[in-house]
Parts: C-alpha cells; structure tokens; sequence
C-alpha cells in the first residue's frame, strides 16, 4: 500500500519552527495568516498580552469576494486587516506567513496588507 504524506503535519512543524522567532509585541504585533482549501483568514495578535488586537477572513467578507477567484479575495482580506490595524493605531507588524509557502494567495494577503498601509 502506498502510503500518503500528510502535507498539513509537516506545516505545523514548520509553523512551530518559525513561530519560536517571529514573536508579536505591543509596538509591533504578528499578521498571522491561516490557509483553508476555501478560504483564508488573518488575524493580528499581540504575543506579550495573548490577545487578539483585529481579524479578518475572506468568509467575513463573502459579499465582497463573491464572483473573485482566491487569490483576489485574499488581497481584499489583506487590505480589510490592514484597515482595521490602522483604526487600532496599529502602523508596524511582523509577517506570519503560517509555514505556508509565500506565493500565490499568502503573498497575495501580504501585498494587500501592504497597499492598505501596514508595514512588515
């Protein structure tokens, strides 16, 4: 029998990897980015307090995204998490991609976050 690799195991690890050195504080909270097979969600987190400053998901925003592929819909969720931050004060983050590779619709939340005005 053929065995299958779990691709979402080996993300975890990387997400574990890299979660030990980006790290979100008061001054610069983490843009963390979850992936889904439909949609794709994206929060702000201060580290320091364990708290969750803004969110953001392409199913929150199902009305704007409707008739978009996944790729626009993330770019629209970067520029709505980039939106919120700035109401919070919030001008500086670290990028945390979720060990998911920075392409296609990760790079795309990231671009849109950037054009929205964060800075990373």
């Amino acid at each position: 029998m053929i065995s299958k690799k779990n691709k979402n195991a080996d993300r975890r690890i990387r997400h574990e990897r890299v979660t030990e050195k980006v790290f979100g504080t008061t001054l610069a909270p983490r843009l963390n980015v979850y992936r889904s097979t439909k949609y794709i969600y994206a929060q702000i987190i201060d580290d320091i307090n364990r708290v969750t400053l803004c969110s953001s998901s392409s199913l929150a925003l199902a009305e704007q995204c409707k008739g978009k592929n996944k790729v626009d819909s993330s770019n629209l969720v970067g520029q709505d998490i980039a939106k919120k931050a700035i109401e919070k004060g919030i001008k500086k983050v670290v990028f945390d991609r979720g060990g998911y590779i920075y392409t296609g619709r990760v790079a795309a939340l990231a671009d849109g976050a950037r054009k929205g005005g964060l800075e990373f």
